[in-house]
């Protein structure tokens, strides 16, 4: 797990202090409070939430990404407890004006999802790495990166963590390992190999070093990108291609399921690639769903 920066460091010592003189809490019980904040406060973080602007829609965008990363029902729903009684400390302690975790509830929002891309945006977002002047060193890794994590709908964590044995580019496949060492094979799409290969040859050859080990996407110093590390890149290229929404690489997740649906894909089908265990977690997207055929009878019918 990345290590905090002020002042998220300092507000979860406060509530672990608080923990131990105050609420006199087990050492097995704060460790867990522990790791769940650290969790919660690495996300804070990576997204560049300011804790004293989050609101409860940041929160439950949050769990869901603990349900999408699939987490149990108890695991979740201690999660919600340990963010609960920290925003109420920081309200206590006069840190925070209000507490954005106060109507935070068990059950998984259903609408309160991040933003997702419209064909046009994705394809300004693809286009973007070759299109900077001038060019970017790393253009082709980030090229390729943007179309696997379209392609496929990984989470960020099964991208950074891939190995280049585990694509077979002239079958179309990747074999992909998610929570638990659960493999799964996810199809690739002619463009996102081509792209994957032409970074193997022209960049990656480049940037490894002895102990780079297999992973596909390297950093600038030959080691395993970072989730902070692919953030960045997708923030920086939606920047250069316009799009004012606020996106991460789960928004490309969220927008490879919503493009799917939309175009009349199987839910089965979906939460497969996706790697839900439960296809409850792959009907969130059917809301969004919803929508855009509301939206579409909404300004083509006559009666809409």
């Amino acid at each position: 797990m990345r290590v905090l920066n002020e002042p998220y460091s300092a507000h979860l010592e406060s509530f672990i202090n608080y923990l131990t003189l105050e609420r006199n809490f087990s050492r097995n019980t704060r460790d867990s409070y522990r790791n769940d904040l650290s969790r919660y406060l690495v996300y804070l973080q990576d997204t560049d939430k300011r804790i004293e602007n989050i609101v409860l829609s940041d929160i439950q965008v949050y769990i869901v990404e603990l349900h999408d990363a699939g987490l149990g029902e108890r695991s979740v729903a201690r999660n919600i407890s340990a963010i609960r009684s920290f925003h109420k400390f920081l309200v206590r302690e006069q840190i925070l004006a209000t507490n954005a975790a106060e109507n935070l509830h068990q059950s998984k929002p259903s609408l309160s999802l991040p933003a997702v891309l419209t064909v046009d945006e994705v394809f300004r977002l693809l286009d973007a790495p070759m299109q900077e002047d001038p060019p970017g060193k790393f253009r082709l890794r980030d090229k390729a990166l943007l179309e696997f994590l379209y392609a496929t709908g990984v989470r960020v964590s099964e991208m950074i963590n891939l190995q280049q044995s585990n694509c077979f580019l002239d079958a179309g496949f990747a074999r992909i390992f998610g929570k638990g060492s659960k493999e799964r094979l996810v199809p690739l799409g002619r463009t996102a190999a081509e792209w994957i290969q032409r970074y193997r040859q022209e960049l990656r050859l480049s940037l490894s070093k002895k102990d780079s080990g297999d992973y596909l996407f390297l950093n600038a110093r030959g080691g395993k990108l970072s989730r902070m590390g692919a953030y960045t890149i997708v923030r920086h290229y939606s920047v250069s291609a316009g799009i004012t929404k606020k996106i991460s690489p789960h928004t490309l997740r969220h927008t490879f399921a919503t493009h799917l649906l939309e175009g009349g894909a199987d839910l089965r089908a979906v939460q497969e690639m996706l790697g839900h265990s439960s296809i409850i977690s792959t009907q969130i997207y059917t809301h969004i769903d919803r929508s855009f055929i509301k939206e579409v009878h909404k300004t083509f019918h006559p009666r809409g």
